[in-house]
């Protein structure tokens, strides 16, 4: 007859390799491709082609349909240098800034549907695992954008164009040609935009395993002297409470990201 502890040493490993099997049969179904078609080369190249062309075509329409409605946009982006008077120092100057600016709305209208068409087509070689990560990272991405646009319009180009003129108060009158307006009220949304997307790489970067959260919490002293550089290269202006608040607010969105990775567990 076998002792009690002889087959309570026979049963436990059993359970053990039980639970393996199980967390082993997750694994390999996270890591599955579900439906998962074979396609050549060809065929892959074919459906990148349809796909950069329903993005052509959507861009298109967007920009001009946002031509279309091109005044009411170009009133609202002035907006914050009120008190500004605007000057076309060249024939046809205004018609060029409205080209600039349909077109850049017109990529932010169509965004989503251009996010949607590179969704499709990186989604058949996503495992379920990556599949789960996919939709926030899109939502997330998108709404960071969003945010950044509106950070810097409501916060970053008033402060700058207020720097620029009480600066020149009493001094110079303030007429400022339209086309170099836009140009820095346009590269000062985008470039806040685009650097708002910082929590998403660091996502990315930490499910693949590349850099862990207490990596990048070690890091701290570069990410201050990064802030500096890009808030002295993304503005457009010299002024430092423009650099300053755009520089803290990538510290902020840095440290936001860390502890998103600490809380998907990297």
């Amino acid at each position: 007859m076998t002792p009690p502890s002889e087959l309570e040493n026979t049963t436990e490993p059993s359970l053990a390799d039980a639970g393996n099997s199980n967390g082993n049969t997750e694994d390999e179904f996270l890591d599955d491709l579900p439906g998962e078609v074979e396609m050549s080369l060809f065929d892959h190249l074919e459906e990148l082609r349809w796909r950069i062309f329903y993005s052509l075509i959507a861009g298109a329409v967007g920009i001009a349909g946002c031509f279309f409605f091109v005044k009411p946009i170009v009133k609202l982006l002035e907006v914050p240098a009120q008190g500004v008077k605007f000057l076309q120092l060249a024939p046809g100057e205004f018609f060029f800034v409205s080209i600039k600016v349909a077109g850049y709305s017109g990529l932010v209208v169509v965004s989503p549907f251009i996010l949607y068409q590179i969704m499709m087509f990186v989604l058949p070689g996503l495992t379920r695992r990556e599949r789960r990560l996919l939709g926030p990272v899109v939502f997330g991405s998108s709404f960071l954008f969003v945010t950044g646009l509106v950070f810097a319009y409501l916060a970053l180009i008033p402060a700058a164009l207020n720097f620029f003129i009480s600066y020149g108060e009493g001094v110079v009158e303030q007429l400022w040609s339209i086309d170099r307006y836009f140009e820095f009220v346009l590269l000062l949304l985008f470039s806040t935009g685009l650097a708002f997307q910082i929590p998403i790489i660091q996502v990315l970067l930490g499910f693949l395993g590349i850099v862990s959260s207490k990596q990048m919490l070690s890091g701290w002293r570069f990410v201050l002297l990064g802030a500096a550089i890009l808030g002295a290269v993304l503005t457009p202006s010299t002024d430092p409470l423009t650099q300053t608040l755009l520089g803290g607010a990538v510290v902020a969105l840095y440290f936001s990201g860390t502890g998103l990775v600490m809380l998907l567990g990297k």
